[in-house]
């Protein structure tokens, strides 16, 4: 049989190992929420971090509007640049020069118009349309070779010494001390151009019957290409319409009589 103290160290028993495993669950407990809270915190962390990289995803996908507009009026640049070039010449006119006469910045310059040359070539084309195109209409309207190369050589005249703006051919000058190869390429071209269109139309008179048969055509239009040609480095010299008009006549001397008709 079991005495009444030994009844009592077995109950003192029991209940000491009641603490023990007591204490033991809520250190458990403790363990399992603070693991917990370490879990939400860095799924939190996560979320975030995931949450930050679509937004930043999503303003990398939208697309960019556009760039401000061109601040200024593009035929108002061009028609300052031309006259830079026909004032200068191509080689002397520099990137700086333009965008302070232009008013504009490089970066607009390039967007707007390329690069020099581009820009060059595209003011000799609105030089030929606004300014040099009295001669083209001229063989185109009037009669003859003669009177079209005379009456080319009096407007010329008259251009060449035209207040507002430089004296004298782009065409012509711009070409002066030029290293580029391409620019001095196409400019020499147009000039050889306009000579062969006066030879053309010489030749046709002389098919016609107009000119003598025996008219050279080839040296008759390079003698007209040379007085241009002078005649607009005369301008830029100071000489008045009224000399170059005097030259003019003295150029026409040259040309041969109609032919004579027999019969």
């Amino acid at each position: 049989m079991v005495s009444s103290r030994q009844a009592e160290d077995a109950a003192k028993t029991a209940r000491t190992a009641e603490v023990a495993g007591g204490a033991d669950n809520e250190a458990t407990e403790t363990a399992e929420t603070a693991e917990t809270t370490r879990a939400a915190g860095a799924s939190g962390v996560a979320g975030a971090a995931r949450a930050a990289g679509s937004e930043e995803g999503e303003r990398t996908s939208r697309p960019r509007g556009r760039g401000r507009p061109r601040s200024f009026d593009r035929a108002t640049a061009l028609e300052k640049a031309l006259m830079a070039f026909w004032e200068h010449g191509y080689e002397a006119t520099s990137v700086s020069d333009l965008t302070r006469v232009m008013d504009i910045g490089a970066p607009s310059l390039y967007a707007a118009f390329g690069d020099k040359r581009s820009l060059f070539e595209e003011a000799v084309r609105e030089y030929g349309t606004r300014y040099g195109s009295f001669a083209a209409r001229a063989l185109d309207e009037e009669a003859t070779a003669r009177a079209a190369v005379e009456r080319m050589l009096r407007e010329a005249a008259t251009a060449y010494t035209e207040p507002g703006h430089p004296h004298g051919c782009l065409v012509v000058h711009a070409a002066a001390n030029c290293s580029d190869p391409e620019v001095e390429r196409s400019l020499r071209e147009r000039r050889n151009a306009n000579i062969a269109a006066i030879e053309n139309r010489i030749r046709t008179d002389v098919a016609a019957g107009v000119l003598p048969a025996d008219t050279d055509a080839a040296a008759l239009a390079r003698h007209t290409g040379a007085m241009i040609q002078g005649m607009s480095q005369q301008a830029r010299d100071g000489a008045s319409r009224e000399e170059l008009q005097a030259l003019a006549e003295i150029a026409l001397a040259v040309w041969p009589r109609t032919a004579s008709r027999t019969g």
